[in-house]
């Protein structure tokens, strides 16, 4: 099981090089130069479509059916400090909210300036969304399953110590001197253990060695393996009452 998953995922990580690389070729052809901070693969999107397919096919293999799974479209969601939110991957079946989930992506050199948008964005969607269900958003819905999925570019600059600024209070231990890996890590286990999300999951692929399917992770707890558990047991929660 776990090496199949492994090899599902590196063809993940292969297919999220590949495709940056042929939108920014794309996008340099056609405009002569390419967008700042690598923007045309952002912009481009379809880089995280293999992650997007796996997960689609874990609750397919799990019980749920595969019209159940939205990944191209109808992914709407009410929210309650906005009117709605277009999540990345949804499950509803039989008129229930059963599982949401984010796929992110971070390479360099643009490391500093993204990393507090994706933090406050991870943050902020989880608070929303928690919120709309207090209030019955999602009636008769149980609590559903929330998932984020982040890959980030392994590399001399993503791994180099970051200073922090103490202007009127310390800074929180833990991140002092930790690189923008460390800092993915420190977010996203603090966002599982705080309950803001049911799964996470931090993988770490080269520019080269991605092109192989080859990753890692920096922490166990925040392995695709553990991600995967955890997304099978909801969907074989649900399968389980039909």
């Amino acid at each position: 099981m776990a090496k199949s998953l492994d090899r599902r995922v590196g063809e993940a990580i292969k297919l999220f090089w590949t495709t940056r690389d042929s939108q920014s070729e794309k996008q340099g052809n056609q405009s002569g130069q390419k967008d700042a901070g690598l923007r045309a693969v952002v912009t481009g999107g379809r880089h995280l479509d293999g992650f997007t397919q796996l997960c689609r096919d874990l609750f397919v293999e799990n019980g749920v059916p595969e019209a159940h799974v939205y990944s191209q479209s109808r992914r709407e969601l009410p929210g309650y400090f906005r009117a709605e939110k277009n999540w990345d991957l949804i499950v509803v079946a039989d008129g229930q909210l059963l599982a949401l989930i984010e796929f992110k992506a971070q390479v360099g050199p643009s490391l500093g300036n993204n990393f507090n948008n994706r933090a406050e964005e991870a943050i902020g969607n989880a608070t929303d969304l928690w919120a709309a269900f207090r209030e019955g958003a999602f009636q008769p819905s149980a609590r559903p399953w929330l998932g984020y999925v982040f890959i980030i570019e392994d590399c001399p600059r993503s791994q180099a110590p970051v200073s922090v600024r103490n202007t009127h209070f310390p800074t929180f231990p833990e991140f002092v001197g930790a690189s923008y890996v460390k800092r993915y890590e420190i977010l996203l286990t603090k966002l599982l253990r705080e309950r803001l999300y049911d799964g996470t999951c931090l993988l770490m692929s080269t520019r080269t060695e991605g092109l192989k399917g080859k990753f890692s992770t920096p922490n166990p707890e925040l392995s695709f393996h553990n991600f995967a558990v955890g997304l099978a047991a909801r969907a074989l929660s649900h399968a389980r009452t039909k």
